[in-house]
């Protein structure tokens, strides 16, 4: 009797627990249903919109806010100026946008030529548009055309304000200044990139489309480890200059703000007299050796780091970009002395000082004030003259700096003289080549458009600014300096003024002739001529019906 009541027993009291932990397991997927529900309904997404571009917009803009996060605590313990809200809101609105554009959105599984260009384009617009709120909350620039002209300048490391006394802002403000540029130096959308491959999208397209100049060869063979590559060095090299600029006297804010836009070639700086307010000689020389290592392209950067030093004697672009700045320096010194500008000293410190950071587009400037000898708007004309090829030709390809670079302006003289050559010798076979190798017909086609474009666009600037009302020199400088991203020009728009002597209009057509420049045409041309099909499109099927 007792086994059966243990039998019977443990038989009951097995089913019994059986049965209570079926109920627990109910009990728990009961709770568990709505969480799984709105997983499940995360994971479709039935509400997504298929757009590449609006997805990588989003991207960007997640990757502002923590920039204007810096800046808040920056302007909440430094600064009397008492911006932090501001700041706060800028960086609110930044990430709410951000994240609504990529929980609303997904990316096309295949993205056209047009669909990337118009993607970088935009992801620019964007961050600009919101860069500028931060600048406009604060109350420091007015109306909103103005803080969106600091940005779109920030952004696309042009470096030219409308501030007229920059010390009077908040150093929170201030630092948003340095760190856009510094977003912008190297481009969101290689930042962006990071991520895609995750997503299961390659990004090296956007890569090409974003990085300035032609990208002559991958840093590794996946676009992720490129990305992340690219930022490597470009951090490094910012780290070096803050240290370097802090070893030299220079306070942590200091020394932090202007390696942001060094490394950037940027130009901005929390200074009305940029560099030369601190009129330390230690201080120029760590500039111009950090402008010069960014205007350079860090694939020959990346391989001489690697275990190839001699790569830099090997490529003809780098002697180029170094023989032209020297022998601009060197020329432009000797003139100013000829001409009594200031002693031979002094002239060879600003002239290479300059002829650094024109030639980079990175436009610092030394000059303790105005109508003082690093001043190059009182310079002879001849070596003003001097200035302009480079803040055309700019930097190296795939690095920081801007203009049409300096592999460009090989090419087309190359090109040129080969042309010379066949018109008197008609049956002549000639090549362009770039150290043993050469360039097929229809790269170098693309260099002389591109080179074309870029004439036609400086003359229609030119024109257009003239008709608003600047004077030549001021039109015409000011629109080589927006389209090669240099940020000072000649004329009323020297290096110790600002772009307020512009009409409000004429900043409309600067702000688009940076972007222009920044994304070398192609991408800026494209979106214009997408809207225009798009238009013709949508007005042909209303004809229709």
């Amino acid at each position: 009797m007792v086994s059966n009541i243990s039998c019977c027993g443990g038989v009951g009291l097995g089913y019994w627990r059986t049965t209570t932990a079926e109920a627990s397991v109910i009990k728990r997927r009961a709770l568990q249903a709505p969480a799984l529900a709105l997983r499940g309904l995360l994971a479709e997404r039935p509400w997504l919109v298929t757009s590449s571009v609006s997805f990588v917009v989003g991207l960007g803009l997640l990757f502002l806010a923590p920039g204007m996060i810096v800046a808040t605590l920056v302007e909440w313990g430094s600064s009397t100026s008492h911006n932090e809200t501001a700041l706060g809101m800028g960086a609110a609105a930044t990430l709410l946008a951000g994240a609504g554009l990529v929980v609303f959105t997904r990316l096309e599984p295949d993205m056209s030529p047009a669909t990337v260009f118009a993607t970088v384009a935009w992801t620019w617009v964007g961050s600009s548009l919101f860069g500028a709120l931060p600048f406009w909350f604060s109350g420091e620039f007015g109306s909103f055309d103005n803080a969106l002209f600091e940005s779109v300048s920030g952004y696309t490391a042009t470096g030219s304000t409308i501030l007229s006394q920059i010390e009077g802002v908040g150093r929170g403000v201030l630092m948003w200044r340095q760190i856009i540029q510094w977003y912008g130096g190297m481009g969101m959308v290689v930042l962006a990139v990071t991520i895609l491959p995750f997503l299961g999208v390659g990004g090296l397209s956007l890569i090409s489309a974003e990085t300035p100049g032609p990208m002559s060869s991958r840093l590794a063979p996946q676009v992720s480890s490129t990305a992340r590559r690219l930022w490597a060095l470009y951090g490094g090299f910012t780290i070096a200059v803050a240290v370097a600029l802090k070893l030299a006297g220079l306070s942590l804010y200091d020394a932090t703000a202007h390696a942001f836009t060094t490394a950037s070639t940027g130009g901005f700086s929390p200074y009305n007299a940029s560099i030369g307010h601190f009129n330390n000689l230690a201080v120029e020389v760590i500039i111009i050796v950090g402008m010069l290592a960014c205007g350079i392209s860090f694939t020959l950067h990346w391989r001489a780091i690697t275990g190839s030093p001699r790569a830099y004697g090997e490529s003809s672009e780098f002697r180029f970009y170094l023989l032209a700045i020297l022998l601009t320096a060197l020329v432009a010194a000797s003139l100013n002395w000829l001409n009594d500008i200031s002693n031979f000293v002094t002239s060879l410190r600003n002239g290479l000082f300059n002829a650094v950071t024109l030639g980079t587009s990175t436009g610092f400037s030394n000059a303790s004030g105005s109508n003082t000898s690093g001043d190059f708007a009182v310079w002879t004309a001849g070596a003003q003259s001097l200035l302009l090829p480079l803040m055309v030709m700019g930097g190296m390809t795939g690095s920081t700096a801007g203009g049409l670079k300096v592999l460009r302006a090989q090419v087309m003289a190359k090109y040129m003289r080969v042309g010379l050559l066949r018109v008197k010798h008609p049956h002549v076979v000639a090549r362009v080549k770039l150290g043993s190798r050469a360039l097929s017909e229809s790269v170098l086609q693309r260099v002389a458009g591109l080179v074309a474009l870029y004439a036609f666009t400086a003359f229609a600037g030119t024109l257009v600014l003239s008709m608003l009302g600047q004077d030549l020199i001021t039109s015409s400088s000011g629109t080589i300096s927006a389209l090669g991203n240099m940020g000072p020009a000649l004329g009323e728009a020297g290096p110790t003024s600002n772009f307020l002597v512009f009409t409000r209009p004429s900043r409309v057509v600067l702000m688009l002739l940076m972007l222009i420049g920044r994304l070398e045409f192609f991408a800026i041309l494209l979106v214009v001529i997408a809207a225009y099909e798009r238009v013709r499109r949508t007005a042909r099927v209303k004809f229709r019906h």
